[in-house]
């Protein structure tokens, strides 16, 4: 697994024990928290192509790709 991935799954783990009242819920919150960390990561990533000038042939999903390793297709 990807680092940043790891990271972010560390993340929202953390978050969801902290949050989930009942041991059976903790993944529901895990999950949305997940998402939620992924979704944040990726638009930051995206953003940040908008405002470069010099992005070259390169688009948001392939800095995307990069950012993950690769792992994503």
């Amino acid at each position: 697994m990807n680092e940043r991935i790891r990271e972010l799954a560390e993340q929202a783990q953390d978050w969801a024990d902290a949050q989930a009242p009942l041991a059976s819920e903790e993944h529901e919150y895990f999950y949305e928290k997940f998402a939620e960390l992924l979704l944040h990561e990726c638009s930051r990533i995206a953003d940040d192509w908008v405002n470069n000038e010099d992005n070259g042939k390169n688009y948001p999903s392939d800095k995307i790709k990069q950012h993950f390793g690769g792992l994503v297709r």
